[in-house]
């Protein structure tokens, strides 16, 4: 199957174009490779059809079509492997050499925290306030199980065998001037990929969500974390900064085990089970980075003396680890850093077998938390500094330390969260039974004064054994789990908890109560073991987010939880809800203006403000670009703290290589700390700010009613089930939580955002990601403002973002194609409603051309649009088959397993071709 020329986007200097041909190169060897393992597994015949397909595509679409069309079902599920395996090989190439080029740009340029740090000194910020802005970094990208991978991990170990085996090629070719191919290895790779089944035979429980989360978390933790933090530490030394030993301006987050919300699969067992996973692997992570020290420091005492505080420590050690003795110590005599991290070793292993007891830790003998971890190795650090050992205790001792500190004993911290209706339920029961008030009747004003002085007190609501129906039974043993994980596996074990659509101040107080039940949080004790953090998902609590946040820091008992907190309040904003709620354009305007306003309000009350991004994978559910993301943000919101998901494909994509996750964790903590310390004041007059904001005001509004008008269509469910696999995305297998809230109608309020932009981006409609901002802009235009919106293209880096985003979705936008899906799948009743689509679209594209100045999309980007234009070629006969066996699926009467299979297969390989799923 041969393959044609790709191009990653981030080429740069003068070797752009050699970088690509090279690019290309590789995507051509692969893809004939390919077509070696389909003649060798299939016979000559397939690979003679997928090459005849490809040049009809070319030629004739339509006979393309009508070809593909009348292929049996076994031959179409061939021929979509075939394309879909062509993407996956395609993407990672693309990686590695994406990787290649991000590597060239920092031996060229310096790496995204250097040059932060680069742009830092020549704004001349005095040195102490660079340091007490670093002392306030905290960077936590957080892992979800948001159901958007397509892809199965077997695939994608071996998918990175093979960014190894180039990039192993690619790095002799750099030594000795000369590339010696290896074809066989990477011919072996391709068979063993296409004798791996693509789907997923049974749906996924939330414990293997955690296997393959920390599949990705274990491997950052050796290697990428420790790179990244050097690199921190170096730029912060270049401006004179050292940050402090406590210091953990890198963490990790997770949902995966905790968000309860609409997954019943989720319960306080599962969370246990998930949490005893994520440590058996944090705990061989810390087992690498000690025999790495171990295998290092082979210093004699005979050379060098060690510390008191060192030997001492290590005499408890061997005092309570009698089992070092004989050869271990025998071996390590004289060399007191390997005995130590031996005795450390043994801790880790005794830490190990307690979680699984679920017993109390012993005191010396194992580790109750990483703080007791990180106390041993800053022993070693401070004793190597102190006799010779300098370079060693500044290099890879205090790389280990800070991979310690981000990644603990667990790799992630955990957070629970759960819907605000939950709650509720649980209370307006209990109150019931006491008889005192009827909470079920009770407004937002009334539950808030309720709950806030039932917060205030010490009453216990229930007794050992609260009598409760199942489902809210179930919600206030989340929180008993929550206490008794922080007991078993530490305190930091679990951080937050977050209370799905948030209306109002009672609905945090709600959870925030329940936490007093089960010993979390005690006001007038000023104690707090978790945070409550209010999830603004809908453009309605979006634009309520300020005087939301400032009702609820005036209930003296929650603002004494907060003080407990370190007088931080966490604050999640909801990206694919809104956008699905309001569209793009009124979404992305409405979470701006919400974190303005919840700037505002938490100065107001003496509160730091930590943002918690709920961005997807995909533009229409928020996603785009971290870094410059980051930095759109608005001036003072960003404090040091800040959280952000990373789901599905993303995380992959992210994360495979080492090389790339590198990349994007640096590029995420640089963003933060150059946010954090240049973005503090406004940087535009108020005059201009006011002009910029009444024009997105008119952008928002009329983007808005475009975007309802359709949604609120009453042909759009119809049309969207019609034109769409939406349907089938239960069918792959690719997450624990269904696609419908819980208590959902047959519309479409009920579906989540990830089957909605599933089933839209598939028929490449992509309506999520662009549908209004079209009328937006042009609204803009009709009343004089387009000189303005030229201004903020060129000045306001939000608005830039915005349309560079828009840029990029509509341009996997193929309404030719999208067309097919309708007149193929649709009754001619519901067409109207792709004109309407259609119209939108061309307008949309017109404006953002009008704004840019460029004659066409991605003008600035030639090597992304000849890159698209090519993987277009390859996704046509995908969307071909997937319109004919869809066709056949809804008109067959009796179901058929091979046609279900085989459209998952085009479904699996669109997700590929157009790097996103949902």
């Amino acid at each position: 199957m041969v393959g044609a020329d790709g191009a990653g986007a981030d080429e740069v200097g003068a070797d752009a174009g050699r970088a690509d041909a090279l690019l290309r190169a590789d995507i051509r060897r692969l893809g004939e490779l390919l077509g070696d393992t389909l003649a060798r597994q299939e016979g000559r015949g397939l690979l003679t059809l997928v090459e005849e397909v490809r040049a009809l595509v070319r030629a004739d679409d339509e006979a393309a079509a009508h070809k593909l069309a009348g292929v049996d079902v076994g031959t179409a599920t061939l021929l979509a492997r075939a394309f879909a395996t062509y993407f996956h090989l395609a993407n990672i190439t693309e990686q590695a050499h994406r990787a290649r080029a991000l590597r060239r740009a920092r031996a060229a340029r310096g790496g995204w925290l250097e040059r932060a740090g680069s742009r830092i000194a020549a704004a001349g910020v005095p040195t102490g306030a660079v340091a007490e802005a670093a002392a306030r970094l905290a960077v936590r990208p957080v892992f979800t199980a948001h159901p958007t991978e397509a892809a199965r991990r077997s695939i994608l170990t071996k998918l990175r065998a093979v960014a190894d085996h180039l990039d192993a090629e690619a790095a002799e070719a750099a030594l000795t001037g000369t590339a010696r191919r290896d074809d066989g290895r990477l011919a072996e790779l391709i068979d063993l990929l296409w004798l791996t089944d693509e789907l997923r035979v049974h749906r996924p429980e939330p414990t293997d969500e955690a296997r393959n989360a920390v599949y990705y978390l274990r491997d950052l933790a050796r290697g990428p974390v420790g790179l990244v933090l050097e690199d921190l530490h170096a730029a912060l030394g270049g401006l004179g900064v050292a940050l402090p030993a406590t210091a953990r301006p890198l963490t990790f987050g997770s949902w995966i085990g905790g968000d309860r919300d609409g997954n019943p699969y989720v319960t306080p067992e599962v969370t246990r089970d998930v949490l005893l996973l994520q440590h058996e692997y944090g705990l061989q992570a810390a087992e690498d980075l000690v025999d790495d020290l171990v295998g290092a420091l082979s210093v004699s005492d005979r050379l060098r003396e060690v510390t008191p505080a060192l030997r001492a420590s290590l005499d408890a050690d061997l005092a309570a680890l009698p089992e070092i003795e004989g050869r271990l110590r025998r071996n390590y005599d004289s060399e007191p850093y390997r005995l130590k991290l031996r005795a450390v070793r043994a801790k880790l292993a005794h830490t190990r077998d307690r979680l699984a007891a679920g017993r109390a830790p012993a005191p010396g003998r194992e580790y109750a938390d990483a703080a007791a971890l990180y106390a041993d190795l800053a022993l070693v650090r401070e004793s190597l500094a102190a006799h010779g050992g300098r370079l060693a205790a500044d290099g890879r001792v205090a790389t280990a330390l800070r991979t310690v500190a981000a990644c603990g004993l667990g790799l992630a911290t955990l957070d629970i969260r759960e819907h605000a209706e939950a709650h509720h339920a649980v209370l307006a029961h209990r109150y019931a039974a006491l008889g005192e008030v009827d909470y079920a009747a009770l407004d937002r004003p009334g539950r808030t004064a309720l709950l806030g002085a039932e917060l205030a007190g010490r009453r216990p609501l229930w007794g050992a054994d609260p009598d409760l129906p199942a489902g809210p039974a179930r919600t206030l043993a989340t929180f008993t789990a929550v206490r008794q994980a922080q007991r078993r596996f530490g305190a930091d074990v679990v951080e937050s908890y977050i209370v799905s659509m948030t209306r109002g101040a009672d609905d945090v107080l709600a959870a925030a109560v329940l936490a007093r039940e089960a010993g979390l949080v005690d006001p007038p004790a000023g104690r707090a073991s978790i945070g409550l953090v209010p999830l603004l998902e809908s453009s309605a609590e979006l634009a309520a987010a300020g005087p939301l946040l400032d009702e609820l820091l005036s209930v003296p008992a929650y603002r004494r939880v907060v003080a407990a907190r370190g007088d931080v309040q966490e604050v999640m904003l909801g990206y694919s809800d809104s956008n699905k709620d309001a569209g793009i354009a009124s979404a992305q305007w409405g979470i701006h203006r919400a974190q303005r306003a919840l700037r505002g309000a938490a100065a107001r009350h003496g509160v730091r403000l930590r943002l918690f991004h709920g961005r997807g994978g995909t533009i229409g559910r928020g996603g785009g670009p971290t870094h410059e993301a980051i930095l759109a943000q608005p001036y003072g919101t960003l404090d040091g703290a800040i959280k952000l998901t990373e789901q599905g494909e993303v995380i992959s994509d992210k994360y495979t290589l080492p090389g790339l996750a590198r990349e994007n964790l640096e590029l995420t903590v640089a963003a933060a700390l150059e946010a954090t310390v240049l973005h503090r004041e406004p940087t535009v007059p108020a005059a201009q700010v006011a002009r910029w904001d009444g024009a997105m005001d008119v952008v928002a509004a009329a983007s808005f009613e475009a975007y309802r008008a359709l949604v609120d269509h009453p042909d759009l469910p119809a049309y969207f089930w019609a034109t769409t696999p939406a349907s089938l995305l239960g069918a792959l297998n690719i997450g624990s939580r269904p696609a419908r809230r819980p208590d959902a109608g047959a519309g479409l309020g009920g579906l989540r955002a990830i089957p909605w932009v599933f089933g839209w981006t598939q028929s490449r409609q992509v309506v999520p990601g662009w549908f209004g901002v079209g009328a937006g802009l042009a609204a803009a235009r009709a009343a004089g403002l387009g000189p303005v919106l030229r201004e903020m293209y060129a000045d306001w880096r939000f608005f830039r973002t915005f349309l560079s985003n828009m840029e990029m979705t509509l341009a996997k936008t193929d309404l030719t194609i999208a067309r097919r899906y309708v007149e193929s799948l649709a009754p001619p009743s519901l067409w109207p409603v792709f004109d309407t689509v259609r119209a939108e679209c061309e307008r949309t594209v017109a404006e953002v051309l009008a704004v840019t100045g460029q004659a066409a999309l991605l003008d600035g980007q030639p090597a992304l649009r000849r890159t698209l234009a090519v993987r277009d070629s390859y996704l046509e006969p995908l969307h071909h088959l997937q319109v004919a066996l869809l066709s056949q699926h809804r008109t067959v009467d009796r179901a058929d397993d091979a046609r279900e299979r085989a459209l998952l297969t085009t479904v699996n390989g669109i997700a590929a071709g157009l790097r996103n799923t949902g």
